[in-house]
C-alpha cells in the first residue's frame, strides 16, 4: 500500500510529470516512433554525462550543499582528454585515470574547505567553476579534436550490443552502472544513511557522533569524480574536447536532481528520482526536435516553469517541518 508521505510525494509527482510529458510526446510524434526503443535509446545516449554529473549533484544537494563546479569541470576534462591523447600520443586509459584523478582531488579539496573552514558551499564550488574553467582554457584555448585511429575502435570495443539487436554505447553504460552504484550507496549503506541525516538535520547528526567531516568531503569527492566522468563521456560521443563545454551545465544538473524530486534543503530525494528528472529533461528536448518548429530555448522555458513548479511542492512539504 502507497503512503503519501513528506519524503515520497516530490518523486510521486515527477513521475506523474515525466508520463503526462512522455504520453503527450508519443501520440503528437506517433508516425516518427518517439515511443520506441532505439528514441530511449537516443536520449540515454546523448544526456547520460549529465544524468552522470547529475547522480553526483543529488549526493551534494541531498546532504544540504551544492557544487557549481561541475561544467568547468566537464570542460576540463573534456579538453585535457583531447590533448593529451591527440598532441601527446597517451594511452586513453592512462588519461581517464589521470583525469578521474583530478576530478576527485578537486572534489575532495572543496569539501574540505567547506568543511574545516567554515565556507559557504556557494562561494567555495563557485571558486571551482572559476578555477577549472580558466584551467581549461590553460591546457588548449581552442576545441581539440581525437584521432579516431585508437579511440574508436576502444568505443566499439566497449559497447554492448543487447539480445534482440539493442545496442547499448559507452556512455550509456556508464551512466547506467553509475545510477545502479548510486542507488546502492544512497538508500543501503551507512555513508548513504549518513549523507540523508547530516541534510536533515546537520545539529541532531553532529549530537549523535555521525563522522560530518567524512560524510561531507565524501559528497564532493563523489561529484567531482562524476563530474569528471562526465566530461570523458562526452569526448565518447563528440571525439572532441572543448574548454568551454559544459557551461552552464551545473545549472542544468541542479534543476535535475530538484524536478527529480530532492529538496534543496537536504534530507528528502534520492538518485531515482534524478534519473526521472533527467527523462523530463530529455524528453522535453527530443519532443522539440522532433517538431522541428519550435525554438531550442523553449526547453529553458518549459524547464524553469516545471522547476518553479517543483520548488513550489517543495515550500509546501516544508512548512510542516519548519512548524515542528
Amino acid at each position: 500500500k502507497l503512503r503519501l508521505t513528506r519524503s515520497n510525494i516530490p518523486v510521486l509527482a515527477t513521475a506523474l510529470v515525466l508520463l503526462a510529458l512522455y504520453t503527450t510526446a508519443s501520440i503528437l510524434y506517433w508516425d516518427r516512433n518517439f515511443c520506441s526503443v532505439e528514441a530511449t535509446g537516443n536520449l540515454l545516449r546523448n544526456y547520460a554525462f549529465l544524468g552522470i554529473a547529475a547522480i553526483g549533484m543529488t549526493f551534494v544537494i541531498l546532504s544540504g550543499g551544492i557544487d557549481l563546479s561541475v561544467g568547468s569541470m566537464i570542460g576540463l576534462t573534456s579538453i585535457t582528454v583531447a590533448t593529451l591523447i591527440d598532441r601527446y600520443d597517451l594511452h586513453p586509459c592512462i588519461v581517464w585515470f589521470i583525469v578521474l584523478i583530478m576530478g576527485t582531488l578537486g572534489g575532495t579539496f572543496m569539501g574540505a574547505l567547506i568543511h574545516y573552514y567554515s565556507m559557504p558551499a556557494f562561494l567555495v564550488t563557485l571558486g571551482g567553476m572559476f578555477f577549472a574553467r580558466g584551467a581549461a582554457f590553460m591546457v588548449n584555448d581552442l576545441s581539440q579534436g581525437i584521432s579516431p585511429g585508437i579511440y574508436e575502435p576502444m568505443l566499439r570495443a566497449l559497447t554492448v550490443r543487447l539480445p534482440g539487436g539493442a545496442v547499448l554505447p559507452p556512455s550509456s553504460l556508464l551512466f547506467l552502472v553509475s545510477l545502479g552504484i548510486a542507488l546502492v550507496i544512497a538508500r543501503h549503506t551507512r555513508f548513504g544513511r549518513n549523507v540523508y541525516a547530516i541534510g536533515d538535520d546537520e545539529k541532531s547528526s553532529l549530537l549523535m557522533g555521525l563522522p560530518i567531516a567524512r560524510t561531507r568531503i565524501g559528497v564532493y569527492t563523489i561529484s567531482g569524480f562524476l563530474a569528471a566522468l562526465a566530461g570523458v563521456v562526452t569526448t565518447f560521443t563528440m571525439t572532441s574536447g572543448d574548454p568551454a563545454r559544459g557551461a552552464g551545465r551545473e545549472l542544468d544538473a541542479i534543476a535535475v536532481v530538484v524536478i527529480g524530486g530532492t529538496l534543496l534543503s537536504g534530507g528528502v530525494g534520492g538518485v531515482f528520482g534524478t534519473f526521472l528528472g533527467l527523462l523530463i529533461f530529455g524528453t522535453i528536448k527530443t519532443a522539440l526536435d522532433y517538431d522541428g518548429r519550435l525554438d531550442s530555448s523553449l526547453l529553458r522555458v518549459v524547464i524553469g516553469l516545471i522547476l518553479l513548479s517543483f520548488i513550489l511542492i517543495q515550500k509546501l512539504i516544508a512548512r510542516p517541518r519548519a512548524g515542528s
